[in-house]
């Protein structure tokens, strides 16, 4: 437009111009493509040959050209300090600058030959300014103070534009980070895989802050050593051409010690400079220049590191620093639950391992007491045979071996049925309550991996039982594993307690398939198994226990909508 223009036409044109401004901040599909636009529009509204819009780089603090028109090429690759030329006078006072003549201004640095006349006008947001926009001329005097306080308008409009754009682009992305959140939050509580848990956080990590590299460390503070447990990158290791530190790396040689030291969140820029070459735990890849490093944090004490890394130079804002410490949140929880399984599927374990001797004991019983019988008839019969050999005779000493042999079997078989019978002398004062507890809490994964919900109330009031707790815990794990092995697909579990006089009723109902009934009446007798693998002396072994300790196992119902076994034992009084 000429300076010949109308004052009316003028108005009507800035007013346009304002509207086709603020109607960016609806139509913009991203504040990147409304840069292009605002200086589109703004450099039509005058009689600019070239222009430029710059933005404020929050991690170099420079004026970096963003957007251009009719400037050289390269034009944006240079940058400039608050102050610094025109443009940077600009962003550092904060207000509109006309340059009539730019030879007459020695701070006026060239971007193109042929200008001769500049104006520029700062973009402001909430009081700070963002950018600078220029307009360029070939001949002296093209743009006066009317111009200057046109483009002022302009370029507050385009500001608040931008500013509002990048709050929608803000909560887009915060709202991205929550869902990602609360996927991770839910993949805690549901996914018992803890390696496939690991890498799914640090998956989202990179994918979260749009990173390179995402390390989990994990922390043993007996050896003073770093762990590197789960990692993730832009492709394999060998595709980003990444080689990762070592698995294992003492605290003394490791960056990340100062983050396990302080408990707080760090920053490291320049990581691919000389001074980090010594650090043991950094993947050895110049193109990595700038990492975030978060603190594992339980009970207050350091159990790890996240570490984010970028192939950029970044500063990172105090939002980044919060959604890092909430991933390290994350990270220390997932650790956690990974330990704690392991030593559940330990314990399962050695519980199992347990019942496999305990089977053989039965086992080893049950043929004690069947050899004790014949053996008790060749003892007497022996003793009534009244053979008397004289000295002489070899017959005496083969008489004297065979009597020997048989007291030495006895002895043994002895032996045998008392190791087996339990001692009473191991009965103790137990709550009902804790030894279900204590139960429930081993048999926590196998539930949950097998999708099987459980319930149970805990007694109003504290019940107690006289009797052996791992013995009792092991007729409770023999039941519910039964139960699970009845609902592949998962299902129900309910335990449930009545008491009737002096006696307790206590009730493990699943919702399998039932017990086929050729099998009803003998699920107590040993080798009687269901399944494939079984051993069949679980139920024949809990039915013993149980009468030990004076109560009793007993199929209360079975069927198509699946099964009831009841417990009964005697209360001791309160």
């Amino acid at each position: 437009m000429s300076s010949a223009s109308t004052p009316q036409a003028i108005v009507a044109t800035d007013a346009a111009v304002l509207y086709r401004l603020a109607s960016l901040a609806v139509r913009a599909t991203a504040a990147t493509t409304a840069q292009r636009d605002i200086l589109t529009i703004i450099m039509g509204a005058f009689s600019a040959d070239s222009g430029s819009l710059a933005l404020l780089s929050a991690e170099s603090g420079q004026l970096e050209i963003s957007v251009q028109q009719g400037l050289p090429a390269d034009a944006g690759k240079f940058a400039l300090r608050p102050g610094q030329g025109i443009t940077g006078w600009v962003a550092l006072h904060t207000k509109a600058l006309l340059v009539p003549d730019v030879a007459t201004e020695t701070r006026y640095i060239s971007a193109r030959p042929n200008v001769r006349c500049e104006m520029a006008a700062p973009l402001i947001a909430e009081g700070r300014t963002i950018g600078v926009i220029n307009l360029d001329a070939d001949r002296c005097g093209a743009f006066d103070e009317a111009a200057l306080m046109r483009l002022q308008r302009f370029a507050d409009e385009a500001g608040a534009v931008l500013h509002r754009l990048w709050q929608l682009e803000r909560l887009r992305s915060n709202a991205t980070q929550l869902t990602t959140l609360v996927e991770l939050g839910h993949s805690l509580v549901t996914q018992l895989a803890p390696e496939e848990l690991l890498a799914t956080l640090t998956q989202s990590g990179r994918s979260l802050f749009n990173a390179r590299l995402c390390l989990l460390h994990d922390y043993d503070p007996t050896r003073r050593e770093l762990r590197l447990h789960a990692w993730s990158a832009t492709g394999d290791s060998a595709a980003a051409r990444l080689t990762l530190p070592p698995a294992t790396v003492s605290v003394d040689l490791a960056l990340l010690a100062a983050v396990i030291r302080s408990g707080k969140v760090m920053e490291f820029q320049n990581i691919d400079g000389p001074g980090y070459s010594e650090a043991g735990d950094l993947p050895r890849d110049r193109t990595l220049c700038s990492a975030l490093a978060a603190p594992l944090m339980l009970d207050g004490l350091p159990t790890g590191v996240l570490t984010i890394f970028y192939d950029q130079a970044h500063r990172f804002n105090d939002h980044e620093k919060r959604l890092a410490t909430a991933l390290a949140s994350f990270a220390a929880v997932a650790l956690q639950n990974a330990r704690l399984y392991a030593r559940i599927f330990h314990t399962e374990e050695v519980l199992r391992k347990n019942e496999t001797l305990t089977t053989l004991g039965l086992l080893a019983a049950e043929i004690a007491h069947e050899i004790r019988n014949p053996l008790t008839v060749i003892k007497l019969l022996h003793g009534t045979l009244g053979l008397d050999f004289s000295p002489a005779d070899p017959r005496r000493r083969d008489l004297a071996v065979i009597t020997d042999k048989i007291t030495q079997l006895e002895t043994i078989v002895t032996r045998v049925l008392s190791f087996g019978r339990t001692s009473s002398a191991l009965h103790a004062r137990w709550a009902l309550s804790e030894i279900l507890d204590d139960t429930l809490v081993l048999l926590r994964a196998k539930l949950a991996q097998a999708n099987v919900q459980c319930h149970y109330a805990n007694p109003e009031r504290v019940l107690y039982l006289n009797g052996n707790k791992g013995q009792l815990q092991q007729v409770l794990l023999n039941l519910i594993l039964n139960a699970v092995q009845a609902m592949p697909q998962g299902g129900h579990l309910t335990l449930r307690h009545s008491v009737e006089g002096t006696r307790l009723q206590l009730e493990v109902t699943d919702t399998g398939s039932g017990i086929p009934a050729a099998i009803q009446p003998r699920i107590f007798e040993s080798f009687l198994s269901g399944r494939a693998d079984g051993t069949g002396l679980g139920l024949a072994i809990a039915q013993r226990i149980m009468k030990d300790h004076q109560g009793e196992l007993t199929l209360a119902a079975t069927g198509p909508q699946g099964t009831t076994m009841r417990l009964t034992l005697p209360l001791l009084p309160v």
